[in-house]
This record gives C-alpha cells, sequence and structure tokens, in this order.
C-alpha cells in the first residue's frame, strides 16, 4: 500500500485514514514536484521543531521526495508554521507571508497552530494560524510524529 492509503485529506486536515484510497491527492496549484519551505516559529514550545528536525534528518528525509528547508521566505514556496500566534509574532507572521512568492501554500503544524491547542485563550495569544494568515493544510498532534509532517508536504509535492 502506498502513502496515499495510509494518509487521507480531509477538508485541510491531514490525518491517519482507515479507508481505501479512492484517488491522488492533488499538489496545489502552481506548486507539484518539489518545494522551497520557510519555517517559522510564531510561539511554540519547541516540540513541533524537534519533530520537523526529525522530518528532515536521514530516517524520514523529508528531501527525498522534493521538500528543502530554506532560509528566506523569498526563496520559499511554502511556510511550515508551528505554534499558537503571540502578539508579538502576528504581524511578522504576515510580513513573512507576503514575502513568500505566489503560489504559496501554507502548512500548520501541530495542534497549537491549528487550534490553540493547550494555550487557548492564554493572555498572550493572539490566535492559530488561521486567525492570522490563510492555511490550506494542516498537521494534527502535539506534536505531530515526523512521518506526518512527511506526508503532508508529500500531499504538497504530489511525491
Amino acid at each position: 500500500m502506498g502513502w496515499l492509503g495510509r494518509i487521507r485529506r480531509v477538508g485541510r486536515i491531514v490525518e491517519p485514514s482507515t479507508a481505501k484510497p479512492t484517488a491522488a491527492v492533488a499538489p496545489p496549484t502552481g506548486v507539484a514536484g518539489s518545494v522551497q519551505v520557510r519555517h517559522v516559529d510564531a510561539g511554540s514550545c519547541n516540540g513541533c521543531e524537534v519533530e520537523i528536525s526529525g522530518a528532515f534528518s536521514p530516517v524520514y528525509d523529508a528531501e527525498r521526495y522534493g521538500a528543502r528547508l530554506v532560509a528566506s521566505p523569498r526563496h520559499a514556496d511554502a511556510l511550515l508554521v508551528t505554534g499558537v500566534v503571540t502578539h508579538n509574532m502576528a504581524q511578522p507572521l504576515r510580513n513573512t507571508f507576503e514575502a513568500t512568492p505566489r503560489p504559496r501554500v501554507v502548512i500548520a503544524v501541530g495542534d497549537c497552530a491549528r487550534n490553540c491547542g493547550v494555550f487557548a485563550g492564554a493572555y498572550g495569544v493572539a490566535g492559530a494560524v488561521a486567525d492570522v494568515i490563510p492555511v490550506d493544510v494542516e498537521v494534527a498532534g502535539c506534536p505531530p510524529r515526523p512521518q506526518q509532517i512527511v506526508d503532508a508536504l508529500r500531499s504538497v509535492t504530489g511525491r
């Protein structure tokens, strides 16, 4: 069974699937094959960062599926955003989003990025990533496993 049999895309959430795969997930328009990824920590506890480094390690090797981390949003096709968006990071996240050329994809990694997780309602929290910028793909988990992150990147690259 291929990787599409192990995940399904439900709306914008990538999660384990028990259903049989029906069709390949189409990459977002204009981004396919390989994707340059800019990681943005909007206010996380660093749990997701550890798992992202695992996803790009030799064990999971996200680069073999066409995903590569870059240092500048101007070189990126996608933003990989972790953590709740704090008040201090809301505007820098918007600026990073605007600096990323179109077409672009935003991937919210972890429960905090998706719905503020355990930090919902905290005084320093501006909201989830989708409250600040549009999100295309969400990865559930606290923190998500490296394989889930690789699967989300593969749904973007189509590989």
